[in-house]
């Protein structure tokens, strides 16, 4: 990159006024120079005042030392910002977000030329954005999201409940949302404004339970229905150990509007910050020539860079937590690519396959060393050792000979028949070495009762053989010699897939069924080279202890009840002390229960302590939220409590709210 010069940076707080009248709270960075610049949109609900405060100390100030203003704004009823939240993706969120982007091109000190950026819900909103076509916004850079909010998203995976993040990410929002708006930002009124948000809030599990098929809710916000309908240029941004790493090929083989891919190592996090796995890149320095050339007409010739560079992982040991992947960068020139070459093996001709059909009934306890949905550099992210896991699937193996790479989606055709009208089918990658240890590579999941398309919902004939489509996520992956590539198929996958209430024993043919592997055919130096990673210094935060020594992530299993336990911390960051004097204290716990035989057995609670405190003030509150089901519905239990003191420690204490949910959602099918 070229040098240029840096500016000073100032901040300030800004309030965006909405069409309604409602105030948005907004933070901006801004150039101390003397004329109109581009402007940059990150749009959460996170809370910029405390919650992301440390990551946007990192990049906002960052653009703005080199030219850009760079803009953070808390979504309405999130944060500071009035009014009060409805749901994720919701019209008046996206609304708003127009809103915004009229407003900030109109500025004075804006050229009138406006970039939005996100990870995970504002590399979301970014995209629906996008595809509204504001005239201002000139290009967006999406990181960790999802073109399609129904099947690659934290709801439904291939159809079927994700009953680890259905029930845990639906507790933790319905926490994050319970929290105040700071009374140093909105004034005496806050502890009211509170209450007035937790009167008029409601836990989302229900509303996403609500819509177990693919309909008009879930296509609200999903821009794979128009891709066309965005016109700004979009770099799209994900990792291998991220779970929508789908959507930057999807983006990359259909958009219309300029458009280029990334795909690293990475986990669900911006891949400067030097969380694992790595390693990290020059993502600052990589936006920054996208801002250049869209919203200044910088010939800079990015648009000629490859459609697609990705990661392609080495082989290498089982293991919930890698520092850094050891691999190597290739350039596609397009996607889907020349480059890679199609291999179909019938699975009668793998290790395992050759003795006929075979019949899958996995223990309901299978999944359970299947990590992290959204892995964020933790210790206990990753998947373990899958050995433990294959021995509850039926397994085919491929002996690898020659070295070979994958890159893209692994697709597997199964003829299967089920003994039940409802089932699910999960696949497994795996890369087992000569040691027996197995690695997993990637994976898919299918609702059977979706086979036909997610939008419907159809019963299995008992007894009658279908052949299914099981497309597993994409990945970058490469097999070495001497070592098996393992498909391993079954019939129960928890607290990843909800079950079923009754058991599935499914039969597979495997000369009726087959394993569609691409193989990356370049293995000459693609010349991909990025910058050091580089940010603005970041805000010096303080950890605080937790408040127990649990561990992060434990599997117990009761032997005379049959019952498994797992109990994660989800690790989003627990306690911090900041320079201006905030306490900010986070204490959660995720537990999964199940018995072996029993689908009816499924259990999911996600717990939450929370708590702000400065010398004049505090907040804390707590939540529960408890999923279970019956063979006709779900249950979904919500609590909260909160307390505030506006004052020093001798002001009084005063109960804001304690409420209790208790919804119940037909099972349609799921």
């Amino acid at each position: 990159m070229t040098h240029r010069a840096l500016h000073d940076v100032t901040v300030r707080d800004q309030w965006i006024p909405m069409p309604d009248g409602t105030r948005l709270h907004a933070r901006i960075w801004a150039p101390a120079i003397d004329r109109p610049v581009p402007v940059l949109l990150e749009y959460l609900p996170y809370r910029l005042d405390d919650w992301t405060a440390p990551r946007d100390s990192e990049r906002h100030p960052w653009y703005a030392a080199r030219g850009y203003a760079s803009v953070r704004v808390d979504i309405r009823g999130t944060g500071s910002s009035d009014g009060l939240f409805v749901d994720e993706y919701s019209a008046e969120e996206l609304d708003d977000g127009i809103a915004i982007i009229e407003w900030l091109a109109a500025q004075p000190w804006s050229t009138g030329a406006v970039g939005a950026f996100g990870i995970s819900w504002g590399g979301f909103n970014a995209l629906q954005l996008a595809g509204r076509a504001p005239a201002a916004l000139k290009a967006i850079v999406t990181v960790c999201s999802t073109d399609d909010r129904y099947d690659n998203d934290v709801h439904y995976i291939g159809g079927a409940v994700l009953g680890i993040d259905m029930a845990a990410w639906g507790g933790t929002m319905f926490a994050f949302n319970s929290r105040p708006p700071r009374p140093e930002i909105v004034g005496a009124g806050w502890v009211e404004q509170w209450r007035d948000r937790l009167e008029h809030g409601r836990p989302m599990t229900p509303v996403w339970l609500s819509h177990q098929e693919r309909d008009d809710y879930w296509r609200h916000g999903s821009v794979c229905e128009d891709y066309g309908s965005i016109q700004a240029a979009v770099l799209a941004v994900g990792g291998w150990a991220d779970p929508y790493r789908d959507a930057v090929l999807r983006l990359v083989e259909n958009l219309d509007a300029p458009v280029k891919g990334i795909i690293g190592p990475w986990s669900h996090q911006y891949p400067d910050r030097g969380l694992a796995p790595g390693p990290g890149i020059g993502f600052l320095q990589e936006t920054l020539r996208w801002w250049d050339r869209w919203l200044l007409d910088d010939a800079n010739g990015v648009e000629d860079e490859p459609a697609l560079r990705a990661w392609i992982n080495d082989s290498e040991p089982p293991a919930t937590y890698y520092a850094e992947r050891t691999g190597r960068w290739v350039a596609a020139e397009a996607w889907p690519s020349a480059v890679t070459e199609t291999h179909v093996v019938p699975l009668a001709d793998t290790i395992g396959g050759e003795r006929g059909p075979v019949v899958v009934r996995s223990p309901q306890s299978t999944g359970l060393d299947a990590g992290r949905f959204f892995p964020f550099g933790n210790a206990t992210d990753l998947p373990p050792d899958q050995r433990a896991e294959d021995g509850r699937s039926v397994c085919f193996d491929v002996p690898v000979e020659e070295p070979f790479d994958v890159l893209g989606s692994v697709a597997v055709t199964l003829a299967l028949t089920s003994d039940v009208p409802h089932a699910h089918v999960i696949v497994r990658l795996c890369d087992v070495a000569p040691d027996g240890s197995s690695t997993l590579v990637t994976r898919g999941v299918l609702n059977l009762d979706k086979r036909r398309g997610r939008k419907r919902a159809d019963a299995l004939e008992p007894g009658v053989e279908e052949s299914v489509a099981v497309p597993l996520v994409s990945t970058g992956h490469r097999f070495p010699p001497g070592h098996r590539l393992r498909i391993a198929v079954s019939s129960a996958y928890w607290p990843w897939v909800w079950p079923h209430p009754v058991e599935a024993t499914l039969t597979l043919a495997p000369q009726r069924s087959s394993v569609s592997v691409p193989v990356w055919t370049r293995s000459t130096d693609d010349g991909v080279v990025f910058e050091p990673a580089e940010h603005a210094e970041p805000l010096a935060i303080r950890r605080l202890p937790a408040p127990a020594a649990l561990p992060q992530r434990s599997v117990s299993h009761d032997v005379e009840t049959g019952e498994w336990v797992l109990d994660v911390d989800p690790g989003y960051g627990g306690g911090r002390a900041y320079p201006d004097g905030l306490l900010f204290t986070e204490d959660s716990r995720e537990t999964y229960r199940i018995v072996d035989g029993d689908p009816l057995s499924a259990s999911a609670e996600s717990r939450w302590a929370i708590g702000l405190e400065k010398s004049d003030w505090r907040a804390w509150l707590e939540t529960t939220s408890r999923v279970t089901a019956d063979a006709d519905t779900f249950r979904i239990i919500n609590t909260v409590r909160a307390w505030a003191r506006d004052g020093g420690p001798d002001a009084e204490v005063v109960l804001v709210a304690d409420r209790r949910f208790d919804d119940v959602v037909p099972r349609t099918s799921a």
